[in-house]
């Protein structure tokens, strides 16, 4: 069948979320459902979706959450929560609207942690395996140090002219939102370790070598809590995003996991 190309807007947990869809709608398979990073949107995927859809012969979707891309603003400060928030309440309520029954989470940073903790709760136990890329499950001081940069980035440098290009006014918000959370004192003490144990699916996890925002402590991390069956790969030459530094190596990767599901 056609690669059908699908752009839209659902309705979920009370905001109006922009989707897109990528593949064919007579697939008998599960659903890719990608889960963005901190500042990402669909549109920042580019054309990883039409890809990873290829390689995995499976359709892919993906959503911005609230306040990012063209989706309904969600209202600053956010919680520390709100990591929680989403894949507790809004991410169930977006795969109600979307109609989805197999689904594999590919989550890429913000939206790694978002999909465990997802997938660690009761609601997460028919999920049919997880792609983990640069997971965050506790807070590094590495992390701290490269978002504290892209503050002074985002204020006085070209990173807000860059996002706004994808995000036109929620440019503010999700930068702010997810800036301002991860600076919150409180947030230091975040951690989902907990998450992991209750994962019931099989976990892929994939890091680069040379990223800015974690180090190898987040995939040993999941090696030593997840019950479930656990792969991982550090990517030489690879920072904070795989999809975008090896492109080749992490469709490859994530094609096999797929497949032996």
């Amino acid at each position: 069948m056609p690669m059908l190309n699908e752009e839209g807007y659902l309705l979920a947990a009370g905001k109006v979320l922009e989707y897109a869809f990528c593949g064919s709608r007579g697939s008998s398979g599960p659903v890719i459902l990608l889960l963005h990073e901190g500042l990402g949107c669909c549109a920042m995927w580019k054309d990883f979706p039409r890809q990873l859809a290829s390689a995995c012969k499976l359709p892919v979707l993906s959503y911005s959450r609230a306040g990012y891309g063209r989706s309904e603003a969600a209202g600053l400060p956010w919680p520390v929560s709100y990591m929680h928030d989403e894949a507790l309440v809004t991410l169930p309520a977006f795969l109600d609207a979307a109609g989805t029954a197999q689904v594999i989470l590919v989550g890429h940073s913000d939206g790694a942690s978002i999909a465990s903790i997802y997938a660690g709760s009761p609601m997460g136990a028919d999920i049919r395996g997880l792609v983990l890329m640069a997971p965050h499950f506790f807070v590094e001081d590495i992390s701290l140090k490269s978002i504290i940069a892209a503050r002074k980035l985002y204020d006085q440098g070209d990173l807000r002219r860059g996002l706004e290009k994808y995000h036109g006014l929620n440019t503010d918000e999700a930068f702010n939102g997810w800036n301002g959370a991860w600076l919150n004192p409180e947030f230091r003490e975040w951690n989902i370790t907990s998450c992991l144990a209750a994962i019931k699916a099989p976990v892929l996890g994939l890091q680069g070598a040379d990223d800015e925002y974690g180090t190898s402590a987040q995939l040993e991390a999941m090696k030593q809590h997840c019950t479930a069956a656990v792969e991982t790969h550090m990517l030489a030459r690879c920072g904070h995003s795989p999809h975008r530094d090896q492109p080749e190596m992490s469709l490859k990767v994530i094609a096999k996991f797929v497949a032996q599901l």
